[in-house]
């Protein structure tokens, strides 16, 4: 094991030692590096004026992903390739594309927030090519400008994606690939300092190990809760145990029967696979957080936190998904509702980790769709979130999943309103008397994002909105995700 942590920057492999396992990227480059173009706004992930690039190595490729600095502990970068908006110009005399299509449209007012709209922007071209503007639209809803100078932002970013000029990623990136490659083959990190302990574990039979040994440990992935755990709670975290190193939870795959998802793959990762699995699917990930957090945050980890109103688990629930957790012991399996046993609990062992997540091949004749409720309709947390599968046969409901967020202490099954429904025809009349059932099934709180009231009669016409789409394919029902609701 080895406890320096090694990453390239600026076409050179960077070394550190002795550092706080909690240090996060972010502080790191303005109070260490001294280099101060990535702003600290939010320092929770929110509002983008932080966002770098960080480089991963996918064969002989390099695989660019805009990150929040904030959030991102520095051991996590650790064999990584980490870009700033100090390192994009290939000379101090030529801005990169991206810049000077800011400085073009007039795209830039106090300033503050612009590094980070263009490392995001920067990211875009080194990834998909979506330069029409609702897919930059996409890409810049985890940056926020306070100027509200929007308009000539996206003129900026449609003159930049239009612009195929190399860059100086592209000039040095056999460089960069060869440097990647000389740190793949490194030890196992373990930093120790002043006895807080960071472990970065290669496989799962290393991870397995370490729980043993640490069954106090926090479990790590994409840091975007964990991470606010450090710079909104101050928390003390003792030891953690990063899984982003371990290649067997960030496998992705697709059967006659089941889809198979580890718990280590990102959203983003996960957005193509989802979508051709269900196109509702699809439009819940495209509207979970931010592009940023989307590169980072995974759906494990969206499971093990056991927040009561993550976007993932109602849909996966009403799937009928089944959580593998894994351990010294070997795997258990559980549907994935077990796992939530009440507000800040989950049946997870403290030597146990979230493993994957299975779903099983939707049938011929089943229906589903998900919603999600949230007062601003990107980047924001959900107030209720939904999600209904049912199996209709000769008009009759043979069988009837429905999961909601936000409507108590854990993802919960509307458990009076499936058995109103099943075994009857699929009807207004009965969808009306499974709507007033859940008046049984559920006592919403009220808080900052919604009353419980409001809960309960959107959760109610939530289910109205998917009998209407299920019996009418041409009925408008929604703003956007419109080819999801007539897949």
């Amino acid at each position: 094991m080895r406890d320096t942590i090694k990453f390239v920057r600026n076409g050179k492999i960077q070394e550190l030692e002795n550092v706080d396992p909690t240090h996060t990227l972010l502080n790191y480059l303005r109070y260490d590096a001294g280099d101060t173009g990535t702003k600290e706004g939010c320092a929770e992930g929110d509002c983008g004026a932080c966002t770098v690039l960080v480089g991963e190595l996918v064969g002989d490729e390099i695989l660019y992903s805009a990150v929040n600095s904030c959030i991102q502990f520095l051991p996590m970068l650790d064999g990584k390739e980490i870009v700033t908006v100090e390192d994009i110009a290939n000379d101090p005399s030529k801005p990169h594309p991206v810049q000077s299509a800011m400085v073009e449209a007039n795209a830039t007012q106090c300033g503050f927030c612009t590094p980070g709209f263009v490392m995001s922007l920067v990211a875009e071209r080194h990834g998909a090519n979506r330069a029409d503007v609702s897919g930059l639209n996409d890409v810049l809803a985890g940056n926020l400008c306070r100027c509200t100078g929007y308009g000539t932002i996206l003129d900026a970013a449609q003159k930049a994606a239009a612009n195929e000029e190399a860059d100086i990623l592209d000039a040095r990136e056999d460089q960069t690939v060869d440097l990647l490659k000389s740190l793949v083959a490194e030890d196992m990190l373990a930093v120790d300092t002043e006895g807080y302990k960071f472990y970065a574990p290669t496989t799962e039979a290393e991870l397995e190990d370490l729980l043993s040994q640490h069954p106090t440990a926090t479990i790590l992935a994409g840091a975007t809760d964990v991470g606010l755990w450090v710079t909104k709670q101050h928390r003390d975290l003792p030891i953690i145990i990063y899984l982003g190193k371990i290649e067997s939870l960030q496998e992705l795959s697709v059967s006659d029967d089941s889809l198979t998802i580890g718990a280590g793959v990102t959203y983003s990762d996960a957005h193509s696979t989802l979508t051709e699995y269900d196109a509702d699917l699809g439009e819940l990930v495209r509207r979970i957080a931010s592009t940023q957090i989307r590169n980072s945050g995974t759906i494990g980890g969206n499971i093990a936190n056991g927040s009561p109103i993550g976007d993932m688990p109602p849909a996966l629930i009403a799937l009928g998904a089944t959580l593998v957790l894994g351990s010294r012991e070997g795997e258990r399996s559980l549907p994935l509702e077990d796992f939530f046993i009440e507000y800040g609990k989950q049946d997870r062992r403290p030597d146990e980790y979230v493993k994957r997540i299975i779903l099983p091949s939707k049938e011929a004749d089943q229906s589903f769709a998900t919603y999600k409720i949230s007062k601003r309709f990107d980047q924001d947390i959900s107030a209720v979130c939904a999600a209904f599968s049912v199996i209709i046969e000769d008009g009759t409901v043979q069988n009837a999943r429905i999961c909601y967020g936000g409507m108590a202490g854990t993802p919960a099954r509307a458990g009076g309103a499936e058995k109103t429904l099943i075994g009857q025809e699929w009807t207004l009349q009965t969808v009306g008397e499974a709507m007033a059932e859940m008046a049984n099934d559920y006592t919403p709180l009220t808080d900052m994002r919604a009353s419980d009231d409001y809960r309960m009669q959107v959760a109610q016409n939530l289910l109205m909105k998917f009998f209407i789409e299920s019996t009418d394919a041409k009925a408008k029902t929604r703003i956007l995700g419109e080819e999801a609701a007539n897949a």
